[in-house]
């Protein structure tokens, strides 16, 4: 498989070092145990030919985008080391991410295969690639990627998402889960054997990462809501109080919580819940029966339930993180 790895000036560190770890290492795995899978051959492009990372460090680069192309079965965008909306959003006007955003574009446009992580996304998305394909991007930018880019089919919960030849994955060391899934793609059983060799766990979903006060304070309507909601976690659920707890209607309640944090209020409370029982279920020793009711629920199975669904791990996996 051949793949290109586009490197812009102030490229994350480890988002570009894990993707090229990941592959080096399946390369490394295949020849020792001879597997029959052909190798991963690898190569750093750019916009332009002097390329620093975020932490100052020289990317040799071997080709400009230009150059590149249809030999090459996937380009790999990695994040760049712009963590906020404040020194993300002047980045994606240089000249270097502009240039970068018609390569992407023409790219797509020949129906080649792109592959973007973290804020690597917010490239693809502000080449337009990612109009009407479902995708992620990094969980604590969420409500940023919806303003900026509404004809994207956001699922800012799930780590990884592939639609059609375009791959997106979520937050910062997501760049390994991106690239094991390019490995599957050539062998699901080398994908398998370099996860172990780098000892990475499957995350499914980046729910279990995101911090809910995070994302509230993004919007003043919404944090009202979400301290009325932490103060009765243990009630049952009623839109019509919480609208009037945050001194709004039911709807435009429901149009701020999908615009800001891209899931209804019933869903956000559920993800509040799920912390909610996360936390005690590490810090106590309450059974499951208890905390289910600390956090509004009637039993234990539905709270089993919700965290499998919301988490991808069971109650006892979520007791031996503590």
């Amino acid at each position: 498989m051949k793949l290109d790895v586009l490197a812009l000036d102030g490229v994350f560190d480890s988002g570009l070092a894990t993707v090229l770890d990941v592959f080096t290492t399946a390369n490394e795995v295949t020849a020792m145990l001879q597997l029959n899978v052909a190798p991963f051959e690898v190569t750093i492009v750019g916009t332009r030919k002097r390329v620093r990372t975020a932490q100052g460090f020289t990317v040799p680069v071997t080709h400009t985008l230009a150059d590149t192309g249809a030999a090459t079965d996937w380009l790999i965008v990695p994040a760049l080391g712009c963590k906020m909306p404040e020194t993300l959003e002047p980045a994606l006007q240089r000249a270097d991410v502009r240039d970068a955003c018609a390569a992407l574009r023409a790219r797509a446009d020949d129906g080649g295969c792109i592959a973007a992580a973290c804020i690597g996304t917010f490239v693809l998305a502000e080449a337009g690639v990612l109009a009407g394909h479902k995708a992620t991007t990094t969980w604590w930018l969420a409500t940023l990627f919806r303003q900026r880019y509404p004809a994207v089919l956001l699922d800012d919960s799930r780590m990884l998402v592939s639609s059609g030849p375009l791959v997106t994955a979520g937050a910062a060391l997501s760049h390994v889960d991106m690239a094991l899934w390019l490995v599957r793609q050539a062998s699901p059983e080398l994908a398998a054997l370099v996860a172990r060799y780098l000892i990475v766990d499957s995350r499914p979903s980046q729910s279990a990462y995101a911090i809910s006060d995070h994302l509230s304070h993004a919007d003043p309507l919404v944090e009202r809501f979400e301290r009325w909601a932490r103060g009765r976690l243990a009630e049952g659920f009623s839109l019509d109080e919480a609208a009037q707890a945050a001194g709004t209607s039911k709807r435009t309640l429901a149009r701020r919580m999908q615009q800001v944090l891209g899931k209804s209020p019933l869903s956000y409370v559920q993800d509040l819940r799920v912390e909610r029982a996360v936390h005690l279920l590490k810090t106590s020793n309450k059974s499951l029966e208890q905390i289910a009711g600390m956090v509004g629920y009637a039993d234990g199975v539905t709270l089993r339930t919700l965290l499998r669904q919301r988490l991808g791990r069971g109650v006892r996996e979520v007791r031996l993180e503590a």
